[in-house]
């Protein structure tokens, strides 16, 4: 479960996010969308502290994320995050990329890491990559080896930021697939995207932020039928027609 408490945000005199609340279950898949410049690629930064906040609480599977004393790189081990680049090593393997993490930061045993590495990079169509590297591989191959990646920490929640973003429209299927595969198992997961369809489909709730706060929040099928805000009708009569 993830809390988000009066959390606000400010860079200089800008203030990014204002007194934000929100409550993710476990198990649930929450789609963060609005226009450019709302703060959801800030918000979903604050969940694992790449962002600082002014004032409020993130609380994670009951750890206070922005709590002085908080040991942020153990809270770190149970949060996944998939970037919209994918921050892979470059002259690691593919099958490296996915074990380096486990082994050197949880101590699990090498060929315990390559075992589970192996597995979730087969799981995810990747069966065949294990020794390539990432240079050798598509935009849309090297967002999958991002999230087994994550995947292999064994988090309980997934974050996303725009993760088809920086993918040729061809490859953007693949890695919606994967996260579709993620959500039928029953992992807790934020997304920021701008893929409406995807939202609609695989979501439980749809969180519509403007200009650093949330406007409006509901399940897919009543958003996209009928919002309630006159800023939510906006967006969508823009992005559904084009």
């Amino acid at each position: 479960m993830i809390k988000i408490k009066n959390v606000s945000k400010n860079f200089g005199k800008n203030k990014v996010l204002a007194d934000i609340n929100m409550t993710i279950e476990k198990s649930n898949v929450v789609a963060l969308i609005g226009p450019s410049g709302a703060g959801k690629s800030t918000l979903i930064r604050t969940i694992n502290a790449l962002e600082e906040i002014d004032q409020g609480e993130i609380i994670v599977e009951d750890v206070s994320i922005h709590q002085k004393g908080t040991d942020i790189n153990k809270a770190r081990t149970q949060i996944g995050f998939v970037f919209q680049s994918f921050n892979l090593y470059p002259f690691l393997t593919v099958l490296e990329n996915v074990t380096i993490a486990p082994i050197k930061v949880k101590g699990i045993e090498k060929v315990k890491a390559i075992a589970k590495g192996k597995e979730l990079l087969t799981s995810l169509g990747l069966e065949d990559k294990f020794d390539v590297y990432p240079s050798r591989l598509s935009g849309g191959q090297q967002q999958r080896v991002a999230i087994a990646r994550a995947l292999a920490m064994e988090p309980h929640v997934m974050l996303f930021d725009e993760p088809t973003s920086a993918l040729d429209p061809e490859m953007v299927q693949e890695v919606l697939d994967a996260i579709r595969k993620l959500a039928a198992d029953g992992m807790t997961m934020v997304v920021v995207t701008h893929e409406m369809g995807f939202a609609k489909e695989i979501c439980d709730q749809i969180v519509f932020m403007a200009e650093g706060q949330i406007v409006e929040v509901a399940p897919p099928e009543e958003f996209f039928s009928s919002p309630k805000s006159e800023r939510a009708k906006t967006f969508l009569s823009k992005v559904l027609n084009h």
